[in-house]
């Protein structure tokens, strides 16, 4: 596996790729890599002849210094997962890399960054968009996989992408979960003990709704069982509970007549988890 710290490397390395005719995938990531960061690996390498993963801890996409300093970081284990994993080469640049100095360009999808998750955490997708828009330039892959845990931000790259005419398939890859149902997550590793099992109100609640959908039911019916459940776990603090049409991320009430995204953002000991689920009637 090749280690990559500049743009310029890992364009040779790639244009090698290139010139034997290979195609390429790309794993986007922030490092602190799990089992679910191992399934975009893993997707990747099905579809296409090498695969390039990136670590980078995105300072744009992060509110608050603090939350950006606490971010986990392990390099070492990072490089030891990817290349059991497979992974052909791996770029880690700096931040003057990806951000030069007097930078001012940004990408942004207008409406759908600043909807939904997106008021809860203001400038956070604008931040993805703008970072996720310079790896393709760096890398220029032919596909790219997203965890659909964050659903909201899949939906956000796959517009961006459409809309700028990217010659790169975005590949949504479902969210992989430990044994007792909580969505694997870089942040899992800063919750207390406690909090740990309070966050598993998040699974439980989507399994409700996803047994209700299955019945039948309506969307507020929907957004009922998914707050009491969460409200009544004291430890959760309920940052943002969306039900939207899948996809598109429109607005939608009444009776549940098509697949529906319910998207989660809870706050556990100043931890924000995110979860999410598509039902169906």
């Amino acid at each position: 596996m090749k280690i990559c710290r500049t743009i310029a490397e890992c364009r040779s390395i790639v244009a090698g790729y290139r010139f034997a005719g290979e195609t390429v995938g790309l794993v986007p990531t922030m490092g602190f890599l799990h089992d679910g960061h191992l399934a975009l690996v893993a997707c990747s390498e099905t579809r296409v002849d090498r695969t390039v993963a990136t670590i980078f801890v995105n300072p744009a996409q992060f509110g608050e210094a603090a939350d950006l300093e606490a971010y986990p970081r392990d390099e070492e284990r990072d490089f030891e997962m990817l290349r059991a994993a497979g992974v052909d080469c791996v770029l880690v640049p700096d931040v003057s890399e990806v951000y030069p100095a007097e930078d001012e360009t940004i990408v942004e999808t207008t409406r759908m960054a600043n909807i939904l998750h997106g008021q809860v955490r203001p400038g956070h997708f604008r931040g993805v968009t703008t970072v996720v828009a310079r790896l393709f330039n760096f890398v220029q892959p032919d596909i790219a996989c997203f965890g659909e845990k964050d659903y909201q931000q899949l939906q956000v790259v796959k517009k961006m992408t459409r809309d700028l005419a990217f010659p790169i398939e975005i590949i949504g890859v479902p969210t992989v979960r430990e044994d007792d149902g909580l969505a694997m997550s870089s942040r899992n590793v800063r919750l207390g003990t406690k909090d740990r099992q309070a966050a598993l109100v998040l699974s439980r609640s989507l399994n409700a709704a996803d047994q209700a959908a299955a019945k039948g039911t309506t969307i507020e019916a929907l957004h009922d069982v998914i707050k009491n459940i969460i409200t009544a776990e004291p430890r959760a603090t309920l940052r943002g509970l969306d039900i939207v049409a899948a996809g598109d991320l429109t607005e939608i009430s009444g009776a549940l007549t098509s697949p529906a995204a319910i998207m989660i953002s809870v706050e556990f000991g100043g931890i924000l988890l995110l979860d999410q689920r598509v039902v169906t009637p």
